[in-house]
């Protein structure tokens, strides 16, 4: 075994596009990786100081959709410029979007699944950025990904998660076991 000094390598880390309008009504997307489920109904991300925050600060709604290898590049993209220095970001990742239809927020027609979300807390908060707990309002999701139940089939979502390790991206997507059955096998 190896050791190393602490690093954020929790393993996988989703790449959530936050997606808000900014002040002049234009649609934002930022790309982040340090987030996930906070409580049932409700998620967590770290967040720096970016357009996107400033967004928030004013609204309070966004959404968040879970990136895929088909939006690899522009993902990448959208958190590599900032839309304080690249207005037209979302524009040239050619991007559609549409305003949600729970929150003040666009829903990028790209991205097979999207969560309507509502800012419930901010921790720490601080002019480098904040922890950012939010209330999932809806879950959109387009019906070609949806599977024989009627409920979203991951598999089929080629979503990818950032590799901290060696700043890379991996593609999700093979089903390997049933949880809350499999380990039965060993139960007495």
């Amino acid at each position: 075994m190896k050791n190393f000094k602490p690093k954020a390598w929790v393993l996988p880390q989703p790449v959530l596009i936050i997606g808000t309008y900014n002040a002049d009504g234009t649609p934002n997307a930022m790309n982040a990786a340090w987030g996930g489920q906070w409580d049932y109904e409700e998620i967590f991300i770290s967040l720096g100081s970016h357009a996107t925050t400033d967004n928030l600060n004013r609204c309070g709604e966004f959404t968040v959709a879970f990136a895929t290898e088909e939006t690899l590049v522009a993902s990448d993209y959208v958190g590599l410029v900032s839309a304080r220095k690249q207005t037209d970001k979302v524009e040239r990742t050619g991007w559609k979007s549409a305003k949600g239809e729970h929150v003040n927020a666009p829903v990028f027609g790209c991205f097979p699944m999207t969560m309507e979300c509502r800012v419930k807390e901010k921790i720490h908060e601080s002019a480098t950025g904040y922890y950012l707990v939010a209330e999932i309002v809806n879950i959109v999701c387009d019906e070609k990904y949806l599977g024989d139940d009627g409920k979203p089939q991951i598999e089929k979502m080629d979503l990818i998660t950032f590799d901290p390790i060696h700043n890379g991206y991996i593609a999700l997507g093979r089903r390997v076991g049933n949880a809350f059955h499999d380990g039965l096998q060993l139960k007495a």
